[in-house]
């Protein structure tokens, strides 16, 4: 069931994270909210089927084509979490402070191209193409804007859970080379960088004031452990080399 995975990992009593439920129509927002949980990340949200699909992204979106940032699928969020900005408190799953770091909304782009250049698509087509793990959309931000992919990587290696994805930005008058997301600090609902919404007592709706149950890392624990795997792939990719193969003992 959408949204049953959501419900699972959270305390409703204990964060100020919204419950939420399934809508009947969706209207093509998306939302980028910086997120610093015991690993800092981004997670990238596209509102369809009635929820946010969402990636965690652990560079961030990028403006720069050469950019292929990894994008882990996560589970589905409700669409009012589109606005949601403060902190998750401790104990909780995914605890730490949360910026809506880009709102706008996007348009599924057709999966042929027509004389070299992608043109909208259909509701339908944007559905099959999330199924095939070959995603093309366009965004229209405040601060993401112009054509992208998310793409489903093909060879799953030993212990991966099939979520992993590609964010990949076309080129378009909008690619900016070099991009460097550290330089916009600022979320576009507050105006606040993420350490003054960290600080700010008013952003903190609810305070928990049983001990810490531990659950807050359980996210950033896999997030970490898939960066540190696909950073060392592309390496040995860079290097042209691959890892050594592992030596039989004998018996």
């Amino acid at each position: 069931m959408p949204l049953e995975e959501y419900k699972r990992k959270r305390r409703f009593e204990e964060t100020p994270e919204p419950a939420g439920k399934v809508e009947k129509k969706s209207t093509h927002r998306f939302v980028v909210q910086k997120h610093d949980a015991t690993r800092l990340h981004y997670d990238f949200r596209l509102e369809m089927e009635g929820v946010l699909k969402s990636w965690a992204v652990p560079k961030g979106p990028s403006l720069d084509p050469a950019d292929k940032r990894l994008a882990m699928q996560v589970e589905d969020h409700p669409v009012s979490y589109f606005d949601f900005e403060g902190t998750i408190p401790e104990g909780n799953y995914g605890a730490g402070t949360v910026m809506v770091w880009d709102v706008g909304t996007w348009q599924p782009l057709s999966p042929v191209p027509v004389d070299g250049k992608y043109v909208p698509g259909t509701e339908a087509e944007a559905t099959a193409m999330l199924a095939k793990g070959d995603l093309k959309f366009r965004l229209k931000g405040k601060k993401l804007n112009g054509d992208f992919a998310m793409v489903k990587m093909k060879g799953r290696r030993p212990g991966s859970k099939g979520t992993e994805w590609l964010l990949i930005k076309k080129h378009d008058e909008y690619e900016v080379p070099g991009y460097d997301i550290d330089e916009y600090d600022e979320s576009v609902l507050s105006k606040r960088s993420l350490a003054e919404i960290a600080g700010d007592a008013g952003a903190r709706e609810w305070k928990s004031s049983r001990p810490a149950a531990g659950r807050g890392k359980v996210k950033a624990a896999w997030l970490a452990d898939a960066v540190a795997k696909f950073d060392k792939k592309k390496r040995e990719e860079k290097d042209g080399r691959k890892p050594p193969a592992k030596k039989k003992q004998k018996t």
